[in-house]
Parts: C-alpha cells; sequence; structure tokens
C-alpha cells in the first residue's frame, strides 16, 4: 500500500470503525473505557447505561450522551414565574436516566484521579476485588475463579457476559461512546480529501466522520475526528441468571461407575440422588443405593492439596472454603471412596467431571473408620500417619499453650498455613511433590520451633553458644533431665538435612548422603513420606508427654 493511502486509510478510522461495528463474543472482555494519546492522534472511550425507552432517542444523532466526570450525585432547581418551586436530588446528576458505568474520581489535583466501577454492577454480581492486580473476579458456587473486570492505567475491560446480565435486570443498553481523532502534516486537497461531515447510521451504531483544515496548528495540516456511540442490548431476563427472573436449571448430574459385568465392562449409573434408593442392609437389585461405594485413584485429592487457600482435605472430609463440602473415605494409601449419592448432592457438576477422570472400579471395601462413622454412627480414629499427625500436632499447640503459657511450636502466619494444610502422603513417588513435604515439614516442626521462648528455659551464659531451633531444644531437653530424646532431636536434623539438600538446594552427594542415613534411598518417595510422618507421630507424642510431666506452667520470663 503506498503512503498516501496508509494515510488516507488511518484518517479514515477503518480499523477503528471495523472493531466498533463487529459483534464481541459473550464470552470475551469489551473495553468501555481508554484514554490513550499517540504521536498523531488520540482515542477516547466512555461508557453508560441507557433505558431501553430512550434507545431511539439517543440514536438519533451520534452526540455523547454522558461525559467523562458525570454521573455523580446532583440536584436540580425548577422554576415556575421566576420563583423558586423545588430542589430535587438526582443520583447519577441528570433527570434522564442515563447511569455510567465507569466513574472518573477527580479530586482537583490534591489526590490521584482514578477510574471507578460502578458499585451497583459490583455487588450485583458480588465481585472481589485483587487489589494486587487490580482486577475484579467471580467466584461461582463450584468455587472457580474467573476473571471480571481488568483494570489498567488507561483502560478498563469488562467480560461482556456479566455486562448482559446486568443490562437484563436494569432494562437498559450499554452505550460505548468513542471520540477518535487523527492528525496528518498533509494537505486535505493533497489527500482528495473533502472538508464535509458524513453521519452514519446503521442498526444500534451512530457515529460521525469529519475531516478539518487544522491551519497549520502544533504542526498539523489537517485532521479527522471519528464521534459517536454504540449500544448493546443485554439478555431476556430469563437468561439474565439472576434468581427470580431466570429459569432455575436443572442440576447436571455425571455418571459413575459402580462395578463390572461378567463381560469386563463398566457399569455406570447416575449419581443424581433422587434416583438411588436409600437402604444400605437392604438393596433394590435393580436401583443402586445411595450409599454405593465409588472408588478413585488417590491423585484425584491433588487438585484440592494444590489449592489450600481455597479447599481444605480434611480427616474423611473434603471443603471448597463456605462454598461446599463432601463426606470422603481418605483412610486408604492408594484409593478415595465416596457415596455414589452424595458425589450428585454435594459435588458440584465440575468437579464431578473432576472425579470421573479418576474413577476406577470397586477395588475392596471402604475402610473400617469410614464404616464405623458412616454406617455404625460410632467415634473412630484414623490410622492413616498424615491424617494422625495433623491432628496430634493442632492438639498438641493447645496443650502446650495451656501448659507452658506459649506455644511450643509458633503458629504460622496466613501467608505459610498453605504449609501445614497441604501435608499429605502423597499418592505417588513425584519427586516434586516429595520436595514440597518435606519443605512443608521442615517448616512446622524445625522453622517454627519457639527460639524465644526455650531460650528462657536454659541458663543465660549458654545462649551465644547454642544457636538454632533444635539445639536450643535439646538443650532444653538435658536441663529439665528428660531421657530418651536422642531418637527424636536426630529425627529433626534429618528432616533439617534432608530439606536442606532435596527442596532448598540442588540436589548432590549430600542429598544421597542423607537417604543413606536414614535408609530410604532404593524405597518409593510416597513410602518414606509414611515413614517420615510416623516418626513425626512419635516425636509429637514425645513431646506431650514431656510437656504433661513439667509440675507448673513456665511462662519462659528471663
Amino acid at each position: 500500500m503506498e503512503a498516501k493511502e496508509k494515510e488516507l486509510e488511518r484518517l479514515s478510522h477503518k480499523k477503528f470503525i471495523d472493531w466498533i461495528s463487529q459483534d464481541v463474543p459473550v464470552s470475551q472482555m469489551l473495553e468501555v473505557y481508554r484514554w490513550q494519546a499517540t504521536d498523531d492522534g488520540s482515542v477516547c472511550i466512555l461508557c453508560g447505561l441507557i433505558p431501553n425507552s430512550k434507545v431511539k432517542h439517543v440514536l438519533s444523532d451520534f452526540a455523547w450522551d454522558l461525559h467523562i466526570g458525570n454521573g455523580l450525585p446532583g440536584s436540580v432547581i425548577s422554576y415556575n414565574g421566576g420563583k423558586k418551586e423545588k430542589v430535587e436530588y438526582l443520583r447519577f446528576g441528570n433527570n434522564y436516566g442515563i447511569e455510567p458505568l465507569v466513574f472518573k474520581r477527580d479530586f482537583h489535583g490534591i489526590k490521584n484521579n482514578y477510574m471507578e466501577i460502578s458499585e451497583e454492577f459490583r455487588h450485583f454480581h458480588n465481585l472481589y476485588h485483587d487489589r494486587t492486580n487490580n482486577k475484579y473476579i467471580a467466584i461461582s458456587d463450584s468455587g472457580n475463579e474467573e476473571d471480571v473486570i481488568l483494570i489498567e492505567p488507561n483502560s478498563i475491560q469488562i467480560r461482556l457476559k456479566e455486562i448482559k446480565q446486568f443490562l437484563a435486570i436494569k432494562e437498559m443498553h450499554l452505550a460505548i461512546f468513542f471520540d477518535c481523532r487523527e492528525y496528518s502534516q498533509h494537505l486535505l486537497q493533497d489527500l482528495s480529501i473533502s472538508s464535509k461531515s458524513t453521519d452514519v447510521k446503521n442498526k444500534l451504531l451512530s457515529y460521525n466522520l469529519a475531516y478539518g483544515d487544522s491551519g497549520g496548528i502544533s504542526g498539523w495540516k489537517c485532521f479527522s475526528r471519528l464521534c459517536g456511540k454504540k449500544l448493546i442490548p443485554g439478555f431476556s431476563k430469563e437468561n439474565s441468571c439472576f434468581w427470580g427472573f431466570a429459569k432455575e436449571e436443572p442440576k447436571k448430574y455425571v455418571d459413575f461407575i459402580r462395578g463390572i459385568d461378567k463381560n469386563g465392562k463398566e457399569i455406570l449409573y447416575s449419581s443424581n440422588p433422587s434416583g438411588l434408593s436409600n437402604s444400605y442392609f437392604d438393596k433394590n437389585p435393580t436401583t443402586p443405593d445411595y450409599l454405593t461405594p465409588v472408588f478413585f485413584k488417590k491423585e484425584v485429592l491433588d487438585k484440592y492439596y494444590q489449592q489450600p487457600n481455597k479447599y481444605s482435605v480434611e480427616d474423611g472430609y473434603l471443603r471448597c472454603s463456605g462454598l461446599w463440602g463432601v463426606q470422603i473415605d481418605n483412610h486408604h494409601r492408594d484409593k478415595v471412596i465416596v457415596w455414589l449419592g452424595d458425589l450428585g448432592r454435594d459435588l458440584p457438576y465440575q468437579d464431578q467431571l473432576h472425579w470421573r477422570s479418576y474413577n476406577i472400579p470397586p477395588l475392596g471395601g471402604v475402610s473400617e473408620t469410614f464404616f464405623k462413622r458412616q454406617i455404625l454412627a460410632q467415634f473412630a480414629d484414623t490410622d492413616q500417619p498424615d491424617l494422625v499427625f495433623k491432628h496430634k500436632y493442632e492438639n498438641f499447640q493447645v496443650a502446650s499453650q495451656k501448659k507452658l503459657g506459649w506455644y511450643l511450636f509458633r503458629p504460622l502466619s496466613v501467608e505459610d498455613s498453605h504449609f501445614f494444610d497441604s501435608l499429605r502422603i502423597p499418592a505417588n513417588s513425584d519427586q516434586k511433590t516429595f520436595d514440597e513435604i518435606i519443605l512443608a515439614l521442615a517448616k512446622v516442626l524445625v522453622d517454627s520451633l519457639n527460639e524465644k521462648q526455650l531460650n528462657a528455659l536454659i541458663p543465660k551464659k549458654d545462649h551465644k553458644n547454642i544457636k538454632g531451633g533444635i539445639l536450643i531444644l535439646e538443650q532444653v531437653l538435658l536441663e529439665c533431665e528428660i531421657k530418651e530424646y536422642e531418637q527424636h532431636i536426630a529425627f529433626l536434623r534429618d528432616l533439617q538435612s534432608l530439606r536442606s539438600s532435596s527442596a532448598a538446594h540442588r540436589k548432590g552427594k549430600e542429598y544421597q548422603k542423607i537417604i543413606r542415613k536414614i535408609g530410604i534411598d532404593n524405597t518409593p518417595l510416597s513410602k518414606v513420606c509414611e515413614k517420615i510422618f510416623v516418626q513425626a507421630i512419635y516425636l509429637l507424642d514425645f513431646l506431650s508427654d514431656t510437656v504433661e510431666k513439667m509440675n507448673t506452667p513456665m511462662d519462659g520470663r528471663n
């Protein structure tokens, strides 16, 4: 394309007109605000909400119906015969029913300006403001997070789906106002352009394209200006997904494996609770029982362990914050079992699909712990080392604070709580997962030792010579004349060495040395974790007995 043709295309705003004319998929982000100045032009975009009854009037011309800075509360005074009649408060500063979706907040140069999203829109979708990334996210019923609003210094994008849902209930259209300018160092006659303007109206799009002579201002000889608006309708109220207006969508259910037939094919059945019988001991041969055990690979839980800020894998229970939870039989080394009816009743459809991908044919039965709790309604402790460790650790923290007046292991900060939450015996021997678990275990058992309070239990003269939590704990045990502590101190040292040689640094000779020392060099890493958790349980039992034997609480004062 020749230079002249490129200049003509730029001045005609072809790219912007093509962009504003296209239909945006509802799943995509829509730019609702932009202020961009370039070397030879500028683009300004603003949006507003137009009552459906005013659409025809608004499209009658290309002029903006809302300007940057408008939309804040105001008032209007009416007069009759020169006398003041009344003062009326206007929520959005106008009596045409036009509302802004984004506001420009201006503080007269005393404070920085910023753009703000309509509070009603944010509340309508219950959006969370991620201040770190300056975006708003929606949290679905299943716990998934989706970006709805992205804010940049000179641009705001909002997903069209949420806009159209909002418009449906508000009975309004979204108006995208635009004002684009291009400047050129060519004369209009050199480009064979007349100075007249053109109005275009096309369904919900109205704009004016004008060319003019700039008279050499700022070095430019001519300019073009594209000014107009585009309106976007909302969904129907039935498709707004807003309770009371929209049709309630029937819940979807996934089919899970309940057995294998004589030909070796999987027998599937829906997890819809309404289609299941309700007697565990008197089963209907044609209809599976609600309490039909469904089996899964243990890896099904990895997704939840990897997001401890959202999910919690507990002894016999999986929860997604305050959204949903399901009872699980996680008292096995290689599998997880859930009742068929619970899968349908308690898991969101998206999570049912996740569990289905790890579904395996029945293998054995439910654990004794799960059977006692679920069927016999009896109290039963788990026998899985990782779950036992967590239970004992939390109980020990309470006991040590009550007995000593302080926690022997300093409580983890909110930012570090994921280390404890992610502790588990892994489903496989993946090295990365193993390293993460060793790092987390060292964090809660070694790094969290309360050195300040422990130091108060040994002579001041020894403080300079005894450094590090393990050495200080060892000295305290000596001072208190506690016997048979050596194996537990050795375990903490081995754990610290394993963390240093595997998770904290590149693996080399030290890593090989420590795994040989503790006898795990030819052992699957999942088995290694199990062994380490057992030793950690012995440590907690030893410390619990030690603290309990102390005659009086020690407050740690020098």
